[in-house]
């Protein structure tokens, strides 16, 4: 079953082979590109559903080539990077990566990730419903229920909850969150989200205490797990 097209930009290619045999194994179609300039080539000729990108290229810096197709490109881009830095993962989300995973990686998890970004553009595309577990958003309505009972949510939460599960499975820095809930100029007011992560855990959460659907990821910001 073909379950979209993945162009992979890394010069390594060990690395290359590793993706596309497991890759295509699972039913993706598999282009490549070794070079920055040739995976942007390929970008507008392929129209690829994901890119994989790494950030060590021969001719331009990864981070560069990330930032010419966000110019233009809307589709999910995966970081692959050896740099353990937070502070970069940070900066790679914050410039437009929809996620970053760390080499070495498995298959295993990529597919994971794979799955969760394929997951949230159909769900862009279909209507306007979200329904994960026990949880359901209705965005034309605005309501949102839990265990199949209807919960109340301030204006505020139902836009941080609306920007978590249109996202799943994507890391948000707390910047990237501050942003787009509270608005340009935020970014800083950081203290107010983990207030606000707390209460849309109380929600939604089993176990606030031992959340399992809205995780953090330590120094970075929040994930929305799907299993």
């Amino acid at each position: 079953m073909d379950k979209g097209t993945i162009l992979i930009i890394d010069d390594e290619i060990q690395i290359r082979r590793f993706l596309k045999i497991g890759l295509e194994s699972q039913g993706y179609r598999i282009f490549e590109s070794e070079r920055g300039e040739e995976g942007i080539t390929q970008t507008v000729m392929r129209k690829p559903d994901v890119i994989l990108l790494d950030l060590n290229l021969p001719d331009m810096n990864g981070a560069d080539v990330l930032k010419k197709l966000r110019e233009w490109y809307p589709g999910p881009v995966i970081v692959l990077t050896v740099r353990e830095s937070e502070q970069d993962k940070i900066d790679l989300l914050d410039a437009g990566a929809d996620d970053y995973i760390t080499k070495p990686f498995n298959m295993g998890e990529l597919l994971a990730r794979l799955r969760a970004i394929m997951r949230r553009t159909k769900q862009e595309a279909d209507e306007p419903v979200f329904i994960y577990r026990y949880i359901s958003m209705d965005f034309s309505k605005r309501i949102v229920t839990v265990h199949g009972a209807p919960v109340k949510f301030t204006p505020l939460e139902y836009e941080l909850l609306k920007l978590f599960v249109k996202n799943p499975g994507k890391v948000l820095t707390q910047r990237q969150i501050m942003r787009d809930v509270w608005g340009p100029g935020m970014e800083s007011e950081t203290s107010y989200l983990r207030v606000y992560i707390s209460m849309l855990r109380k929600k939604i959460e089993i176990d606030p205490a031992r959340p399992k659907i809205i995780v953090t990821e330590p120094a970075v910001g929040y994930r929305f797990v799907i299993e």
